[in-house]
């Protein structure tokens, strides 16, 4: 017998159940993935040519004896060019940013011969699907998806142009929304987060880190992450931006599944 490692996370999520109300909602950045965030993804890769495929393992024969195994399954997203994949990690085994099991990684390598990822990026739940997918519009559009094409500042300049206000104490490495609920900041990439720069190899136990992007939402102070997104440190600043220029779009966004933890907190107008 097979079984999926998480079953509450299934391969390819279905879409939400019908007949529940459509809201136009806002701000973006706390109104979720509508449950959708596989298939909102996975739908902008294939209008992109991506080609996909599903990776099986750990199957257990029905004839074996001793402790029963299961089915591990990845869905594997993959450029023309092959330079640039993205992974949906629920359905086998996520790890953790703030708590939050990780949902897609997106990553990119410079050249055919280079069998490693020179950059990674991470997306748990509740990311809005529009803002990774944003971000995956600009990897595609990109010839060298490892080559910087701007500096720090696009990001803060992006999000700031939408309102969102620069730390006082940071102004050129971290910014936060109005209500002070989600924020994007340059600081020490948490563990696990894979890099082609080779100075992730030599750092020390008591040296500071490499510094990437992380975004989060906070519905409140000391309560669980809505989301989080983590960009190693050789993610292009450039495609951060589009990313954090999607998050902090002023656009509303087409939900029917709204998250517990900020519903209150959204604008939403019916959906004729």
């Amino acid at each position: 017998m097979e079984a999926p490692l998480y079953p509450d996370f299934p391969l390819v999520p279905s879409t939400p159940p019908g007949g529940q109300p459509a809201f136009w909602v806002g701000p973006r950045h706390l109104a979720g993935d509508d449950q959708r965030l596989y298939d909102t993804v996975a739908d902008t890769l294939s209008g992109l040519g991506w080609s996909s495929l599903t990776i099986v393992r750990g199957r257990h024969e029905p004839d074996e004896e001793g402790d029963r195994q299961v089915l591990r399954s990845t869905v594997l997203h993959i450029s023309p060019d092959t330079l640039r994949w993205a992974q949906w990690c629920l359905a086998d085994e996520p790890f953790y940013l703030g708590e939050l099991p990780i949902a897609w990684q997106i990553s990119a390598r410079p050249d055919t011969g280079s069998p490693l990822a020179g950059w990674s990026a991470y997306f748990t739940p509740d990311v809005p699907g529009e803002a990774v997918a944003d971000f995956l519009v600009a990897l595609d559009g990109r010839d060298q998806p490892v080559v910087p094409l701007a500096g720090p500042e696009a990001v803060l300049d992006t999000v700031a142009a939408h309102g969102w206000l620069r730390d006082i104490d940071r102004p050129d490495a971290a910014a936060t929304d109005p209500t002070f609920t989600s924020h994007i900041s340059l600081g020490e990439v948490p563990p696990l987060i894979q890099d082609g720069d080779p100075r992730v190899l030599t750092t020390k136990a008591d040296e500071a880190g490499l510094t990437g992007w992380q975004a989060w939402a906070e519905p409140a102070l000391g309560a669980p992450y809505l989301w989080v997104a983590s960009f190693g440190s050789s993610v292009p600043h450039d495609l951060v931006a589009a990313f954090a220029a999607s998050l902090s779009s002023t656009a509303p966004v087409l939900r029917r599944v709204l998250p517990m933890a900020t519903q209150e907190r959204l604008l939403r107008a019916p959906a004729v």
